[in-house]
């Protein structure tokens, strides 16, 4: 008798939305608690309310998400290689940039703080900010891989 490899499938998760990451991290213990066939999960940032298993099968999927917190349901069917493959690309954060975004900064002495792009610079991979949160303006340059992207909204000077 041959042995057949069994192809995995990769299975959609309808999760709580802004929960994906702790619903993630439970089915992750409980399959490696259990020992289930499940080989990757993946959060995808800009996908609310879902997370992708890849797993052997669909009873595996559900195995595995059965009574965790935070986990809805398992969409029926496989989802294709192909669907997913977006949320596996990074693009770069600077990319994404115009001026006039809002932006939050996530490393550094102004982190946490909120601001205005100002200024490109993508062959420096840079962006001058003007800090909403601060009493006057002072233009700052950060690197672009220490800004996340908060409000797309163009907004003028006079309206601040």
């Amino acid at each position: 008798m041959e042995k057949r490899s069994i192809e995995p499938s990769i299975f959609a998760i309808r999760t709580t939305a802004g929960q994906e990451r702790n619903a993630a991290e439970m089915i992750e213990a409980k399959v490696k608690t259990n020992n289930l066939p499940v080989y990757s999960i993946l959060v995808p940032e800009t996908l609310k309310g879902y997370i992708f298993l890849e797993a052997t099968d669909p009873h595996a999927a559900e195995e595995a998400i059965a009574g965790v917190k935070h986990v809805k349901s398992r969409i029926t069917g496989k989802v294709h290689l192909s669907e997913v493959e977006k949320y596996l690309e990074s693009k770069p954060v600077i990319d994404e940039l115009d001026v006039g975004y809002v932006v939050e900064i996530t490393g550094g002495p102004f982190k946490g703080m909120r601001a205005l792009v100002t200024k490109i610079n993508k062959v420096k991979h840079e962006a001058t900010l003007e800090l909403l949160e601060a009493t006057f303006t002072l233009p700052i340059t950060v690197n672009a891989d220490y800004l996340k992207l908060v409000e797309k909204s163009e907004t003028t000077k006079g309206e601040r």
